[in-house]
């Protein structure tokens, strides 16, 4: 079996031909030319796996070769090989965007290595990456079973996200079986939470996992304290596994310190981004500043006091910092910003809330055309980062990474693609989350959900005496029997948040220097 087809342009072929008979013996076809214009000719009646390319021939030169091979065979790989190692050729070489660049005399093992890289990387990674998820798999396994802290479970998600982004670069066919230990993962980390939320939101902030109300106290204030200048970015519905990409593109301008923290209940953004903002549980936003908490039955916003929450907190902690706030929920809005940048160091402290994840998130439910764009976990990672590179938000970035800003990016909760529908029965009243549920008619099976019959124990609002709270779990959505197959089939496989899994509660927390500093 052939590894390629290969073509080699050589003045000096004859001089080679050990070389050739080399890559004959490792399964390659190799077809030899001693100029460009027959290259070029050649190019037009085959397809090559790859090219080479000597830069100094007579007639067409390398790089002139160069030049009209890629307006032939744009996408095929092409090295040059050269004696010369001055710069500016190597970058001319690079500008015309070859694949990889060897200077003579080269040795046998140096092209195979090329053609390892520019041929087969892709097969050489899904195969390395299967052997090597194979190995861990047992492993991780050991991990989600034998969790029992919270540290436990997050040194859990970072495995699986880590796998997860490594399976789908590689192509791999062992996604499926990844997708199963996350399952695994997913209804331990639901008894976790179950077993210890209560006693997480009852304890004393220093005592527990750091929680939404605790960010500004524990991460923000610290950094004013010690007379840093804060641009706070809340990308809204964000999740690790989108940090983790989008962190390749911030990288070359920041010092990155990541750590991942713990949504409170529900994970919607009316609770856990308010919870932020106040440094408050949601029951004592409504019991403290009625004004400023929206309940469930109202048609207003519930993120309309975002900013008057932020100088509650300040005001509880008697700190005199200045602010700014802003919500972006399109790329005109993000402009803006860019435009005022040389604003912002007017204050202490600026916070920006940025919407795109979230309306990516509820356009899928409700598009096919999104739904098609978005199939799976690796689409939205990849629409969310093609998202970024051509967004504002990208340069808003760039002028903080040349500013002597602290910048700080989080989010109020993470998403969870649902996939298997739980029936729950209520009134009119009911909200209409799919992830969690409140009222005080709710009917429901018990083992499917995670039940809180007094919301003031947990330090949620209790519009009456008798309301309930109830959480979905894992892949798990709340169905309604009436129109149930039409519900069920239009809510299945599309991202939702609210309820209890790793991906809407374990969130990134992420402190960046920039490293012009």
């Amino acid at each position: 079996m052939k590894n390629g087809l290969l073509l080699w342009a050589d003045d000096e072929m004859d001089l080679l031909r050990p070389h050739v008979l080399f890559l004959e013996s490792k399964g390659y076809e190799v077809m030899t030319v001693t100029n460009g214009q027959d290259a070029l000719d050649l190019c037009r009646k085959y397809t090559f796996d790859l090219i080479m390319l000597d830069e100094n021939m007579p007639g067409l030169s390398g790089l002139e070769t160069l030049s009209r091979v890629k307006e032939l065979m744009p996408s095929v790989p092409v090295v040059m090989v050269t004696k010369s190692e001055e710069e500016n050729i190597m970058d001319q070489a690079i500008g015309g965007k070859i694949a990889d660049f060897l200077i003579k005399p080269v040795n046998p093992s140096q092209i195979l290595m090329t053609l390892k890289k520019n041929i087969h990387q892709r097969d050489i990674l899904t195969e390395k990456t299967d052997s090597n998820y194979q190995q861990s798999f047992a492993k991780l396994g050991m991990l989600i079973n034998d969790a029992s802290s919270y540290e436990e479970w997050v040194e859990v998600y970072r495995q699986l996200v880590l796998w997860e982004l490594q399976l789908s670069e590689a192509d791999s066919t062992m996604t499926e079986m990844l997708k199963m230990q996350k399952t695994e993962a997913n209804n331990g980390f639901a008894k976790f939470v179950k077993k210890n939320y209560h006693q997480w939101v009852s304890a004393p902030s220093d005592s527990r996992p750091l929680m939404s109300p605790d960010l500004f106290k524990n991460k923000v204030f610290p950094l004013l304290d010690k007379g840093e200048k804060v641009f706070l970015l809340v990308l809204d519905n964000f999740r690790y596994d989108q940090w983790r990409q989008l962190s390749v593109e911030l990288g070359q301008g920041f010092s990155i310190d990541e750590e991942l923290y713990l949504s409170i209940l529900p994970t919607a953004t009316q609770y856990a981004r308010n919870a932020i903002f106040s440094g408050l549980m949601p029951n004592k936003i409504a019991q403290m500043f009625p004004d400023l908490w929206v309940d469930e039955d109202e048609d207003e916003g519930k993120n309309i006091n975002e900013a008057p929450l932020i100088q509650t907190q300040l005001d509880r902690f008697r700190r005199k910092d200045s602010f700014s706030y802003h919500k972006v929920n399109d790329s005109q809005g993000a402009e803006k910003l860019v435009h005022q940048f040389a604003q912002f160091s007017r204050y202490d402290l600026n916070v920006v809330v940025i919407n795109f994840i979230d309306m990516l998130s509820h356009a899928r439910t409700e598009s096919k055309t999104v739904r098609e764009l978005v199939k799976d976990e690796a689409a939205y990672r990849s629409v969310t980062l093609s998202w970024f590179r051509h967004s504002p938000i990208r340069e808003l970035l760039k002028l903080l990474a040349d500013s002597d800003y602290t910048v700080v990016i989080t989010t109020d909760h993470g998403s969870i693609r649902v996939d298997k529908p739980v029936k729950v029965l209520g009134d009119r009243n009911v909200n209409s989350n799919l992830r969690y549920k409140l009222g005080k008619n709710l009917s429901y099976n018990l083992k499917d959900v995670f039940e809180i019959k007094e919301p003031t124990k947990v330090h949620l609002p209790s519009p009456n005496i008798s309301t309930t709270y109830i959480f979905a779990t894992g892949e798990d959505f709340f169905a309604y029997p009436n129109n149930y197959n039409y519900y069920v089939s239009y809510y299945k496989d599309t991202f939702q948040h609210g309820g209890i899994s790793m991906e809407e509660m374990l969130i990134p927390l992420i402190t960046m220097q920039p490293k012009k500093r």
